[in-house]
């Protein structure tokens, strides 16, 4: 049968996560039921990652089989026509050969967390970005960021039912940036551990706030203890980038 790789874009809020629940309204079960309608079969959807609930998608990357053979543009507009009015839509499709693997086949996931700093509370952002009264130290983040890069023992930054095997993971970059009145940090990692970017993003802002220094990001990854680490970042600001193969 044929395989369609799927690049996503999704609003998270609302949502209860990517994978499909009994709970509410997924990414997965909006596109799933879509594609089901218009090719005449029940269809699985494999992806890049599964995101949380309140998590957002800005290229996500999916594929399934289905026995019909339609042109790329008419998976598009077929999926996008049908899942109205989710805030979900597929911004591309490709065939791709049974060797390709959604999640098996990826190289490299990355993620971006916006937090705004201002006094004013957002009205077009939110539920967008993790609000901050408090100006936060850039500078001082990002150098306690720094501690984290390489292959360690995540197991302070990993939540307490993660399913891993194991706490190892390989972090390729961690970057905290001013842009405007947001504070960006970017992760990119072959592979995360549950929360592992909400756990870093929590605790970098402990740093931010002054309530931590930089060095104490290095002892809380030493401790490999989660309760060592700091709290769990909002969903709400947590965007899945890309997925590169």
């Amino acid at each position: 049968m044929p395989r369609y790789k799927l690049t996503i874009e999704y609003d998270g809020t609302g949502l209860v996560g990517w994978q499909r629940q009994t709970n509410g309204p997924s990414v997965q079960q909006t596109i799933e039921d879509a594609i089901s309608i218009f090719a005449g079969q029940e269809v699985r959807l494999h992806v890049a990652g599964r995101t949380d609930a309140g998590v957002h998608g800005l290229g996500m990357v999916a594929h399934f089989d289905m026995e019909k053979d339609l042109p790329d543009q008419k998976v598009v507009q077929a999926i996008n026509s049908l899942s109205r009015p989710a805030r979900v839509a597929v911004l591309a499709a490709e065939r791709v050969d049974e060797e390709f693997h959604a999640r098996f086949s990826c190289l490299e996931r990355s993620y971006l967390y916006r937090i705004l700093c201002r006094p004013a509370r957002p009205a077009l952002e939110d539920g967008k970005v993790w609000w901050s009264m408090q100006a936060m130290d850039v500078e001082a983040m990002h150098e306690g960021a720094q501690h984290l890069i390489g292959r360690h023992d995540f197991t302070s930054f990993r939540a307490s039912q993660c399913q891993a095997n194991s706490p190892l993971r390989t972090l390729d970059e961690l970057t905290v940036a001013q842009v405007g009145d947001e504070i960006h940090v970017r992760c990119r990692a072959r592979s995360f551990l549950h929360h592992q970017v909400r756990n870093i993003v929590g605790t970098l802002g402990l740093v931010g706030t002054g309530k931590w220094q930089p060095i104490d990001v290095k002892t809380a990854l030493e401790a490999k203890d989660r309760a060592k680490g700091g709290p769990t970042a909002p969903a709400c600001g947590l965007y899945f980038v890309e997925a590169k193969y």
